[in-house]
């Protein structure tokens, strides 16, 4: 929809990870620079954690369209809170070998053996597993196990681990992973963005999507969109891209704070409101029947503010879905091999 609207080539704040779209902000940067130096070092395991939407995803994405595949062979996982059994067959996985029916023991050879091919053609072997925070004790102790091999003195496989703030937390606290710890080469938390990097990563990724200067910003509706995402990147992916299809329906040619702060009011009514109940302008009426003493009124009014109530949120939440579909069936559709 505003896609069309403003001539843009795609949605340009989309919610999956795009390493086009990446945008180097102080943490995001400072963030690369422990990976340089981390996969510098070919050993141990690098571990990035950060808040939910801070970017993980994208760094990782990030990430394998730089690395240089004639002299890394990476492999991404997302743990599902796997034992340590499961942790190493999906490693297998990843390195293509089959572990249908296959012991622990030969299953750890085959990985050693596929390790060891790899350095042969003169490759090294990256495992990078998201999601961290989920694995218990026994999968973070295989893959400790795993980063053991080594052939002529040099590690066979370096690990990069991602999660949120508690992954951190467990690594420098939890007694069962002391030998872990001690193999930990560079660690970075990745904090929010900065207020004033707001504006240049909006720019950016407008860009990347073919933005010719429709719509334009005000000034002020950065600090706007900087306050209601605390520069979390996932939040202002969402909020800007409701922006935009705010301003395209509203036909504007220039975005302004206010625009900002009413579809940010707009996305706080979608969500559910915890420990309280919104109160309908009915509220006056029943407040005034109880005064009077009129029960059977009060009640009658009661009931069909809760009808409303419901009603409006269910209007609301159908409104969202096609909101929704539109915005997906306007986009060309993408070949697997794109």
């Amino acid at each position: 929809m505003y896609t069309d609207h403003y001539g843009l080539a795609e949605r340009p704040f989309q919610l999956t990870p795009d390493a086009r779209y990446w945008y180097e902000s102080r943490t995001h940067k400072k963030a690369m620079a422990y990976l340089g130096y981390g996969l510098a070092q070919g050993e141990g395991f690098i571990v990035i954690t950060g808040e939910i939407g801070a970017g993980k995803s994208t760094l990782v994405a990030h990430l394998m369209a730089t690395i240089d595949r004639e002299r890394l062979n990476a492999i991404s996982l997302v743990s599902t809170q796997v034992e340590g059994d499961d942790m190493l067959r999906l490693a297998a996985q990843g390195l293509g070998l089959e572990t249908g029916g296959v012991a622990k023991a030969q299953l750890l050879d085959r990985i050693e053996q596929r390790l060891r091919e790899e350095a042969g053609r003169g490759k090294r072997t990256l495992l990078i597993v998201d999601e961290a925070q989920n694995l218990p004790v026994s999968a973070l102790e295989e893959l400790r196990m795993l980063s053991n091999f080594t052939s002529q003195g040099r590690a066979l496989l370096q690990i990069f681990l991602l999660g949120q703030p508690e992954f951190r937390d467990r690594v420098a606290a939890e007694d069962g992973l002391e030998q872990l710890r001690q193999r930990v080469i560079a660690s970075h938390h990745l904090e929010a963005m900065e207020a004033n990097e707001v504006e240049p990563y909006v720019v950016h990724r407008l860009a990347v999507a073919g933005w010719k200067g429709r719509p334009g910003f005000e000034p002020e509706s950065f600090p706007a969109l900087y306050r209601h995402s605390g520069g979390v990147p996932r939040k202002l992916n969402q909020l800007a891209n409701r922006l935009l299809l705010y301003a395209s329906v509203e036909r504007l040619e220039t975005i302004g704070g206010n625009d900002v702060e009413a579809v940010a009011a707009d996305m706080a009514a979608d969500r559910p409101e915890s420990g309280s109940k919104r109160v309908l302008p009915l509220r006056r009426a029943v407040e005034a029947a109880g005064a009077a003493g009129d029960v059977s009124l009060e009640r009658r009014i009661a009931a069909i503010e809760v009808r409303l109530d419901e009603q409006e949120a269910a209007v609301r939440r159908v409104l969202t879905v096609l909101l929704d579909w539109v915005e997906n069936e306007s986009q060309p559709r993408r070949s697997n091999a794109a």
